[in-house]
């Protein structure tokens, strides 16, 4: 196993247990003892966990993986929800866009869409869609199509998300307007509404949302009825939950009783 694999594998357990032993975690991914107090070592450098004396805990109550350990949990049902959340949007849209990895594959199904960078697109001469992110791993993937144009909002970056976040991201949102706002969450509930770990990014994901005619929530199954530190909106801001087919039936019929659009992809 990479040592790759193995942090992520890692951080996986400790993210569902809130720590970890290194016997467990040894026994669990066949290496040694030694090559685990190594790894969470090594993982403690980047306060990605906290090492405790045998093991490690989660690092803080609102507990996160970086954003390149989160790439590839549940990747396929984060594709299938980016091309659907893509669908969604009409050529000639400004969308905002906030940051995660599932709203990085709404993204990056946007970059391929022929309608928007294809020979279409560069036949009308002017940008086919506006995309407004604090998030800059996406507009470092879309800067490079001439079709769409990208607006940065200013802030502070987060190291854990790539997402910019403070006053300066706070004044841009005041100044513009959206027609379709796609909010990453950590969790969504319908009782308490949608939730992310840090609230800086809440506060400029609740304006993206507060700017946007649409909001639609790019949230696979696994975030569905969990709790998170930051609040965003309630659902009543919400107009559309784009999933994956982990929904329960009960769940599904509850969101759609509440007003909001389920697409379970």
């Amino acid at each position: 196993m990479s040592r790759d694999a193995r942090w992520d594998a890692l951080l996986e357990l400790v993210g569902k247990n809130g720590r970890v032993e290194v016997d467990d975690a040894a026994a669990t991914l066949d290496v040694s003892a030694a090559t685990i107090r190594r790894d969470l070592d090594q993982l403690a450098e980047q306060q990605l966990l906290t090492r405790t004396r045998g093991g490690a805990v989660a690092h803080g109550v609102a507990y996160e993986l970086a954003l390149r350990y989160k790439a590839g949990r549940r990747a396929p049902e984060k594709q299938a929800i980016g091309r659907a959340v893509s669908d969604l949007v009409a050529v000639g849209e400004v969308v905002g866009l906030t940051g995660g990895t599932t709203v990085t594959e709404v993204a990056r199904a946007l970059a391929v869409r022929p309608d928007i960078v294809g020979e279409a697109g560069a036949a009308a001469g002017q940008p086919t869609l506006t995309v407004v992110t604090n998030a800059l791993n996406i507009a470092g993937e879309l800067a490079m199509r001439p079709q769409i144009k990208m607006v940065v909002t200013g802030g502070v970056a987060r190291p854990q998300s790539y997402e910019l976040t403070g006053p300066l991201a706070v004044g841009v949102m005041n100044e513009i307007t959206l027609d379709t706002a796609v909010l990453g969450v950590n969790a969504i509930d319908i009782e308490r509404g949608a939730y992310v770990h840090h609230e800086g990014e809440a506060s400029v994901n609740r304006l993206l949302a507060e700017r946007a005619q649409r909001v639609v929530v790019a949230a696979d199954s696994s975030k569905i009825g969990k709790r998170a530190f930051a609040r965003v909106c309630d659902l009543g801001l919400v107009d559309v939950l784009v999933t994956d087919s982990g929904i329960t039936p009960e769940a599904r019929v509850r969101f759609i009783e509440a007003g909001v659009d389920v697409i379970a992809v």
